[in-house]
This record gives structure tokens, sequence and C-alpha cells, in this order.
């Protein structure tokens, strides 16, 4: 299994694309890989045109992205799938009973990463030595509504709707990486 972070939301062209493009920014010097599919998705799609313009000010360009539907093999090649919410992760672990234990809504592992001690990373990957400190911590984390956990979609809505989904993820995103990057 690489070290390899899955992002999966509904139709994978607004949140997870641009989580995906955010993580490959925030961790760009940290030795995983990013990757998103979407539990509803149809293959070969673009992303939203407001996400992409959210994906653009990463540097990368979002022409080339490209919309797909979640499959096993993507779940089974994830050292790491975070879901945008609760709904998503138990789509993911129904198809693929064997990801429960490195499934997560990217909240929830957000505040794990937040609270976890420094990984150990003897016998395994960061991904996983993280994914295991997180779960270590899941013992001290008060239980969360599910607003708590689930990413509001922001389709159909403004810009500005597109840019408080992306500020939301970049706000997750920071303890995920400072718990990968201690693992590393």
């Amino acid at each position: 299994m690489a070290d390899r972070i899955l992002f999966v939301c509904h139709a994978n062209m607004c949140r997870s694309p641009m989580a995906e493009y955010l993580a490959g920014v925030l961790m760009r010097k940290l030795p995983v890989e990013v990757a998103s599919a979407g539990v509803a998705a149809l293959d070969g799609r673009r992303m939203h045109p407001f996400a992409a313009q959210i994906a653009a000010g990463t540097g990368r360009d979002p022409a080339e992205f490209r919309s797909r539907l979640l499959a096993p093999a993507h779940l089974a090649d994830a050292a790491l799938v975070l879901t945008a919410t609760r709904r998503q992760r138990a789509a993911c672990v129904s198809l693929v009973p064997a990801a429960l234990h490195r499934t997560f809504t990217l909240r929830q592992f957000a505040r794990l990463a937040a609270l976890a001690d420094a990984p150990d990373t003897t016998d395994a990957g960061v991904l996983a030595a993280a994914v295991r400190a997180a779960a270590v911590a899941r013992g001290r984390l008060q239980p969360a509504a599910p607003a708590d956990d689930d990413l509001d979609d922001p389709i159909g809505g403004t810009p500005a709707d597109f840019r408080r989904c992306a500020s939301e993820i970049e706000r997750s995103l920071t303890p995920v990486a400072a718990l990968i990057e201690a693992a590393g």
C-alpha cells in the first residue's frame, strides 16, 4: 500500500478535488501522494468552475483534473481515506470493509490529529503511523455532532461559499499535515 491519502466526496467535482489540490501544496514536502474520488461521480467531468479557481490558486493547473467514481481499488491503495461527510465514510467502508480503521471524515481526523502524540514509525509508513497515533487519541476525543464532522457541500453556492469550504478544508488539513510531518 502506497503512502497515499484519498479524499472522497459525492461527485468529485468540489470538495474532494479542492482537498486534493490544497493538500498537495500543504504536504508537498512530505512523503505522501494525494488523490480524490466521488461516491457518485461521473467519470471524466471537469472540476466545478468555482472549485477550479481555488485549485488554480495552489499553482497547479485544474484544467487537467477529471472526476472519477470511487472504486474498491482506490480504497485498497490508500493508507488514509478522508471523506467530506459521515455518509461518504460509511459508503467507503461498505465498499471495502477492510478500510474501516483508516477511513475518517476530514474534520474528524483533524480533531484526532490535533490531540495525537508523536507517531511511532518503527514498523510502518508515515501514514500508517499517523493513523495509529490518531486512533490512540480517539479515546481522548469527545463525541461530535454530525455537523462537526460533515463538510458542507458548496455546490449551488457562490464563489464565497466555495472559499469558505476551502478555508475549512485548509483548517482541517493543518493538524493532519503536522501529524504526518511528525511521523516522517
